[in-house]
């Protein structure tokens, strides 16, 4: 695993003081005078500045490979859902497919929009039948892409 520290992962703060143990996202990567990698971190609604030295990576972002392999294993599951109206069992693996497509063109309005649909269809159906086991193969896969969508575009 990289080690280095990008935005878009997951950090614990290792510097004692009021942020001491806290989980964060990395926002944003900056450099002051000196060259020290000073580094954003989003702790809930705010955002704070620390240096690597301080920081300890927790969870990598997904790679470009890991969320167009979640795509696959979402467009698998769609066919296991039962009660899905014919409308959507053809929308839900297009639009997915439409995003595998859209990625390489890192087009960020396109994908969200089709990020949305199927987020919007998907829950629609969980609040309908939430129990099947199917769901927890569906819902790690759908965050890896949407962590992604948010770090990357």
């Amino acid at each position: 695993m990289n080690d280095r520290i990008e935005k878009g992962d997951v950090v614990l703060i290792n510097k004692s003081g009021k942020y001491h143990k806290q989980v964060g996202e990395v926002s944003e990567i900056d450099y002051n005078i000196f060259f020290v990698k000073i580094v954003l971190v989003k702790l809930g609604n705010q955002e704070e500045n620390f240096e690597e030295k301080d920081l300890q990576l927790q969870t990598k972002k997904p790679s470009l490979q890991e969320v167009i392999a979640s795509i696959d294993k979402v467009i698998e599951q769609v066919d296991q859902i039962p009660h899905l109206p014919t409308t959507e069992k053809v929308e839900l693996p297009n639009r997915l497919k439409y995003i595998k497509l859209d990625i390489p063109k890192l087009d960020k309005q396109l994908i969200q929009k089709n990020f949305d649909s199927i987020d919007k269809i998907l829950s629609a159906t969980r609040e309908a039948d939430s129990s099947p086991s199917f769901w927890q193969e569906i819902d790690p896969n759908l965050e890896k892409i949407s962590w992604w969508i948010r770090t990357s575009l």
